[in-house]
């Protein structure tokens, strides 16, 4: 009796992690703290769309690249400025390209935070965005809802949720791979490169470069920052048009949920990937990335989108 006392007390004595979030909000960027330290920011009305850079992962590491934000940076590629840590964009909508970015030739995102909460241990942050194109023509509007936690084994979570409306005519996301709910990783996190250590792996079990167009719930890219294990996975919602979606997944750091190109992944047909949002209509996307330590089977990849998706 007294041995197993003393277990169930070391037991019960094994703490939980919750890091504490807060943030901070100055000019065009809303910075996200845990425990006191730097877990990511969120920047708008800076470059030509709104992104979270950095992201710091739960080993105290950067988890995406730099480049062009900060340039250079030791292991960094410079190529695709408009590859830019982490963002949704496409590269044709109603003719437009949200994808590259090439001054008065492509679009831009204008962003009007609505408001930034702290709730339940979540930092919830809510704004209106305009897509505006060539001669500042609007094509749609978008509300989008971005959700930053950790769970108690600190793994760490960006939910995006962004509702699109056309503007005027009807809303076109156009058949090409240049797209779309993108992350460009940090260059250890790559499959191939001078410092690369990933290895990658989908829902439907394929792995490494064959990834590329392939359809899967989720992906996952995991090595090590440093010399410490960890990775990213991205997660594509079921209620999500043409879930499981297409890849966009390179072996070079650039890894895009792309449900529209599917002439290109599915060699099925030009224009076979395009979608047409009625006006008067809207269309949701919902994607979660998740930073986590340790490798594919530590961070129990399908175990954690399971509890978010099913």
């Amino acid at each position: 009796m007294i041995k197993k006392a003393i277990v169930l007390v070391c037991v019960l004595a094994i703490p939980v992690l919750h890091a504490e979030l807060s943030f901070e909000k100055s000019e065009n960027r809303i910075r996200v703290n845990a425990d006191g330290k730097l877990f990511t920011e969120f920047v708008y009305n800076t470059y030509a769309k709104p992104l979270f850079w950095p992201v710091v992962g739960p080993t105290g590491d950067e988890m995406t690249r730099n480049y062009p934000m900060k340039k250079g940076v030791d292991g960094e590629a410079s190529d695709h400025p408009h590859h830019k840590s982490l963002l949704f964009h496409h590269g044709m909508i109603s003719g437009e390209n949200f994808w590259h970015e090439d001054g008065d030739k492509t679009g831009k995102v204008i962003t009007e935070i609505d408001n930034v909460v702290l709730k339940q241990g979540k930092v919830i942050i809510s704004s209106s965005n305009k897509w505006v194109g060539r001669k500042d023509k609007l094509v749609a509007t978008d509300r989008s809802i971005h959700t930053i936690h950790i769970d108690g084994k600190g793994n760490r979570y960006i939910d995006f949720e962004v509702t699109m409306s056309p503007v005027g005519d009807d809303l076109v996301f156009g058949d090409t791979k240049e797209g779309s709910f993108a992350i460009r990783s940090h260059p250890e996190l790559r499959l191939r490169g001078e410092v690369a250590t990933a290895k990658a792996v989908n829902s439907a079990g394929d792995e490494g470069k064959s990834l590329w167009g392939k359809k899967a719930a989720w992906v996952n890219y995991f090595g090590t920052v440093n010399g410490k294990a960890c990775g990213f996975a991205i997660f594509d919602h079921p209620d999500n048009l043409r879930y499981p979606t297409t890849w966009h997944a390179r072996d070079y750091g650039l890894v895009a949920a792309n449900p529209f190109g599917l002439s290109y992944f599915q060699k099925s047909g030009k224009g076979s990937g395009n979608h047409t949002v009625k006006s008067g209509d809207t269309i949701t996307f919902k994607y979660r990335v998740v930073f986590h330590e340790g490798d594919h089977d530590a961070a129990n990849i399908p175990g954690l989108f399971k509890d978010w998706a099913l």
